[in-house]
């Protein structure tokens, strides 16, 4: 399965020890630096059989949304037979589509993450947008400078990214509060 992937400059085919890393490698016939992401069912294999299997006989059972492909496993949570093309396994139950987004849209599977709070996008905001009536940033400042401290090891995006969104928004907070600083010093006198 592994070499359904190509280096996107040489064409060469890539292995498994390039896939999935938290940072980009370089490829092994060119040096060109690469990252690819797979999805794990790529490399999983699939139960009973071929996904794209037809009925042999009217006595077997059939998947519940492709009446033409043969079943292989029930859904653990609703009892519908499917395909190896509609299971999904999370968790290590087998779930139908349609039980993954009820349990989505329920909240009631586990472990199934539905958003996520970016902190540097927040902290960002926070430093930027109150700088244009600039009265805000006396509270706002200590705020970004607080939620940068915070939430620095917080997990960002799920696209893995930098942290210059949490570095930008502490210098302009930093700068912020020296300049109010510099105010405050300039009244007292």
């Amino acid at each position: 399965m592994a070499d359904l992937l190509e280096c996107t400059k040489c064409m060469a085919m890539l292995g498994r020890e390039v896939l999935n890393t938290s940072e980009m490698t370089h490829c092994p016939s060119c040096g060109a630096e690469i990252r690819a992401d797979i999805f794990p069912a790529l490399f999983r294999e699939t139960a009973g059989g071929d996904p794209s299997e037809i009925l042999l006989t009217d006595d077997e059972a059939s998947c519940f949304y492709h009446p033409g492909k043969k079943a292989v496993i029930p859904c653990d949570a609703c009892g519908r037979f499917l395909c190896a093309l509609c299971d999904v396994d999370f968790n290590d139950r087998h779930l139908c589509p349609t039980c993954l987004e009820t349990g989505k849209r329920k909240h009631t599977i586990k472990n199934l993450e539905i958003s996520r709070k970016l902190y540097d996008n927040m902290a960002l905001l926070l430093a930027v947008f109150p700088a244009i009536f600039l009265w805000p940033t006396i509270i706002t400042a200590p705020m970004v400078v607080f939620i940068v401290i915070r939430y620095w090891e917080a997990p960002g995006s799920i696209i893995p990214r930098t942290r210059i969104r949490f570095i930008l928004a502490f210098i302009i907070a930093s700068v912020q509060i020296i300049v109010w600083l510099m105010v405050f010093y300039s009244w007292a006198l």
